[in-house]
């Protein structure tokens, strides 16, 4: 089975079980990635920040495409409503999502930012089913409540002022939009597909505003290799392979399963902080993390709900014809 086939209809229920196996271990290994991305991000403190970004989604957009090939994943043409969709989900859950960060981190401290952006698993509970015509689940809901409970744990509370806690409420919106918008695009576009247009997309709505705001100021220089092995992790690592993970995990999972998952990120951020000797483990770290822990399997034991996974809407996705744009 190929990564592109995982973003189908989810298999018959005598073997329901694996491919909830198979989204949760995917999706939990797409977020710990990101969790250590802060880890690589650390390095590139005196690189102009639009052109770091550029760089980035660029060389993911090519690892992606690199491993389409290799896997022989073929790359279906958008429709026009999709390729809106993919333009949005690239504006909103990459592009707008980091300059939303950088900007709340000037007037917040960075636990604000966690905090806010760590409630994405509450609010993609409740709006997930909403916008799917679904019942919500409250179970699901709860086990939310508690995985962003122990991820507000893990990472403190912090201080900031109103600035910094709007544009942190921006990012979690930005969050939210990476899951919830790549919902109707997985069944007939797939997760590699999907993740090597939205890098592509971004490429080029980053590299627009580092061209108007970095050139003129001749900010933009070449990274030094240090700052280039940072972004090369952060492109082959976090853009390209959590990317890919957390869309697999989706497809199998459903938009509230999977973004209960985020909760690991600040756990792998605070365990990854030792061994590069950026922190340490406290009390508060480890009861936090065992919080997430819970909410985890609570939320992953409870009955999937009907259609909540991608792949399960895959036959209501209506067929592309070309009055559609395909």
């Amino acid at each position: 089975m190929t990564l592109r086939e995982s973003a189908g209809p989810a298999a018959p229920a005598k073997g329901a079980a694996r491919p909830r196996a198979l989204g949760a271990l995917c999706a939990g290994l797409g977020t710990a990635l990101v969790g250590t991305s802060f880890v690589a991000t650390s390095l590139l403190t005196h690189y102009p920040f639009l052109s770091g970004q550029t760089v980035r989604f660029a060389l993911g957009g090519l690892c992606l495409l690199l491993l389409a090939a290799l896997a022989r994943t073929p790359l279906p043409r958008p429709t026009r409503r999709e390729w809106g969709l993919l333009a949005l989900l690239a504006g909103t859950g990459l592009v707008g999502f980091n300059l939303a960060c950088l900007r709340a981190l000037r007037s917040a401290e960075p636990a604000v930012l966690g905090v806010v952006v760590g409630a994405t698993p509450l609010l993609v509970a409740i709006a997930g089913p909403l916008l799917g015509g679904r019942r919500v689940s409250w179970r699901l809901t709860g086990s939310s409540a508690l995985v962003v409970a122990g991820a507000a744990l893990v990472l403190g509370y912090g201080r900031g002022d109103l600035t910094g806690f709007a544009f942190s409420l921006l990012a979690l919106l930005g969050e939210v939009s990476f899951t919830l918008l790549a919902v109707p695009l997985l069944p007939r576009l797939g997760a590699i597909p999907v993740a090597t247009y939205v890098c592509g997309l971004a490429t080029l709505e980053m590299g627009a505003l580092a061209a108007a705001v970095e050139l003129p100021g001749g900010q933009m220089r070449w990274p030094h290799p240090g700052e280039l092995a940072a972004l090369g992790y952060l492109a082959a690592a976090v853009t390209a392979g959590a990317f890919i993970l957390y869309y697999v995990g989706l497809s199998r999972l459903g938009p509230e399963a999977t973004s209960l998952f985020a909760g690991l990120i600040p756990v792998a951020a605070a365990f990854a902080a030792p061994v590069v000797g950026s922190g340490t483990l406290g009390a508060a770290q480890l009861a936090g993390s065992a919080l997430v822990g819970v909410g985890l399997s609570a939320g992953l034991s409870a009955p999937a709900p009907t259609g909540a996974a991608v792949g399960e809407a895959a036959s209501k996705v209506p067929v592309p014809t070309a009055d559609d744009g395909s």
